[in-house]
């Protein structure tokens, strides 16, 4: 059964910034899936699905790693 969860991320601004999360993020075990909706100048959806759920720390060092900040 997999999990879907949705996330915030800050100062993403491009097709670059999209593609640094989402192989960040991908690199997780259990992710099977990353979806990101760009909002530049808000909050980026970031959907992640998975095996099972995530540890919401991991998400955010993965987010942090790739240079952006997980809001909430």
């Amino acid at each position: 059964m997999s999990t879907t969860t949705v996330f915030a991320v800050s100062g993403m601004t491009c097709a670059h910034c999209v593609a640094a999360v989402t192989e960040e993020v991908s690199l997780l075990a259990g992710v099977t899936a990353v979806h990101i909706d760009l909002a530049v100048g808000g909050n980026s959806q970031v959907t992640v699905t998975s095996e099972q759920p995530l540890p919401v720390t991991a998400v955010a060092e993965a987010i942090d790693e790739a240079g952006y900040t997980l809001v909430g």
